[in-house]
């Protein structure tokens, strides 16, 4: 039996490889992934293909907790619902302080001693008695983590110009630096409205692309030399 698993976290969306040890896990089983919140809600997707099983896979493999039980599925969706009702207040603490800052997402931990406060902001921000709203509403510990418009894509997700999902949000571990050059190899038109991505940045997909088709520029160079 393979060791390796793929499963899909119900929580990003994204697909995991998971070590399972001597765990008898299929296609369709519930299971928990240890994730930066001390656990993520994830299905079984793939338990026998080549791309999934492969032995190089198992150094980006995530480690497996336990299978899931029904108690968990309901806890997961009460955390989601605790999410949504800290969002709609946080937002309003935000407003009534005046705060120049956009919150992105909160997401709590699964043994709901700590929640993450995602925003976006031009630069520091003192949201210390904001932290002070928030830690007497929840009981909890209160981390506030600024991040970038290119991070808020990936958090949130959408639909790029192509009609699919995002690549930061579907399948991006890490974001790779793009440049303009990469965008004139390619004899793009530079428009910044047809190159930038919903974050108002360069599209990822200039950096995936740039190596295959300047390669065929490349080789048509020189059919028209020869």
């Amino acid at each position: 039996m393979p060791e390796i698993v793929c499963v899909l976290s119900e929580l990003s969306g994204k697909v995991f490889r998971v070590k399972k040890g001597k765990e008898d896990l299929k296609r369709g089983d519930l299971c928990i992934i240890e994730s930066e919140l001390g656990g993520d809600l994830a299905v079984v997707v793939d338990d026998s293909s080549e791309v999934c099983v492969h032995q190089k896979a198992t150094k980006d493999a995530v480690k497996f907790i336990r299978k899931a039980t029904e108690e968990d599925e309901k806890k997961f969706k009460w955390l989601r619902k605790k999410e949504k009702k800290a969002f709609d207040f946080c937002l309003n603490r935000i407003k009534s302080r005046n705060l120049p800052m956009k919150l992105v997402r909160i997401r709590y931990f699964f043994d709901e001693k700590k929640g993450i406060f995602y925003y976006t902001a031009d630069g520091r921000i003192d949201f210390r008695e904001l932290v002070k709203d928030l830690a007497k509403e929840f009981k909890m510990r209160i981390e506030m983590r600024q991040v970038g418009v290119r991070d808020e894509a990936k958090m949130i997700g959408g639909l790029g110009v192509c009609g699919r999902s995002l690549c930061c949000f579907s399948f991006m571990k890490n974001f790779e630096p793009v440049t303009i050059q990469k965008a004139k190899k390619q004899q793009i038109v530079i428009n910044p409205k047809k190159i930038s991505g919903l974050c108002g940045r360069l599209m990822c997909c200039l950096a995936f692309e740039v190596e295959s088709r300047g390669r065929l520029y490349t080789e048509e160079d020189k059919v028209e030399e020869d």
